[in-house]
């Protein structure tokens, strides 16, 4: 059976921080593509009606930081969108708050996140569309206007460069998030980090599988992470190249 994610605090903590203007929280990521695996976080939106104050915003972070990655519970991802900014659809959409723990030290050194343009809503609001899993309020179809694909495509192709500068420092998770770039922008479809990198192994050159192989094994909990001895830039670089024909064509 898959592990069920645990979301009954979240909830709690949307509905007590913004009770006034909350539409609807709902799941999205790998617990709704195939499962949690073992370096899964918990994906969370949050749909508000007016944009969260900046004492709103110190509660989530400070509760934020309290309950995600400790005491054993997995890590949490919150986005909140404010729904007059995804709804008409237009692009690039903006991200109200954001709280990933990727940015601990800075919300520990207290950095307070802002509204800013975000092009990677388009795949978010995607999988949250598909996912129709609330945690609480109405479907999200009722809250949210579909991505049209075009920017979707435009959406995903530009955090390539981002990617790349991560290479080194998060090297699983820009392997597998760049075979799902490959996936979506080939197929049009949004597929789990594991599937992606399934899809795009069979599409891979020899000297390039075992990189890939690897870092879906690890995200599977089947192995442990090290890259001392294979090549993973080499690996991305070459799935670069693939993103960018796709893109093109």
């Amino acid at each position: 059976m898959p592990e069920e994610p645990d979301t009954q605090h979240l909830v709690r903590l949307l509905r007590r921080t913004l009770p006034d203007t909350l539409l609807g929280i709902h799941l999205h990521g790998s617990a709704t593509l195939g499962g949690l695996r073992p370096h899964s976080d918990i994906d969370v939106l949050a749909v508000v009606r007016e944009s969260v104050t900046h004492a709103q915003r110190r509660e989530l972070v400070e509760e934020l930081l309290t309950v995600s990655g400790v005491d054993g519970r997995r890590y949490v991802e919150l986005i909140v969108v404010v729904q007059g900014d995804v709804r008409p659809w237009r692009y690039p959409p903006t991200c109200d708050f954001l709280y990933g723990d990727w940015l601990r030290e800075e919300y520990e050194r207290g950095m307070i996140p802002s509204p800013e343009p975000s092009p990677d809503l388009a795949p978010l609001l995607t999988m949250v569309l598909l996912a129709d899993a609330p945690l609480y309020g109405p479907p999200p179809a009722e809250l949210l206007d579909p991505v049209p694909h075009e920017d979707l495509r435009r959406a995903v192709f530009a955090g390539v460069p981002e990617l790349m500068d991560e290479v080194d420092s998060d090297t699983r998770n820009v392997l597998l998030t760049l075979a799902r770039i490959w996936t979506t922008l080939t197929t049009g479809a949004i597929r789990s980090k594991d599937a992606a990198a399934e899809w795009a192994l069979g599409r891979l050159p020899a000297e390039h599988r075992p990189v890939l192989a690897r870092a879906r094994a690890v995200h599977l909990g089947e192995e442990d992470e090290r890259w001392d001895d294979l090549a993973p830039r080499a690996c991305a670089e070459f799935l670069v190249r693939e993103i960018t024909g796709s893109y093109s064509s």
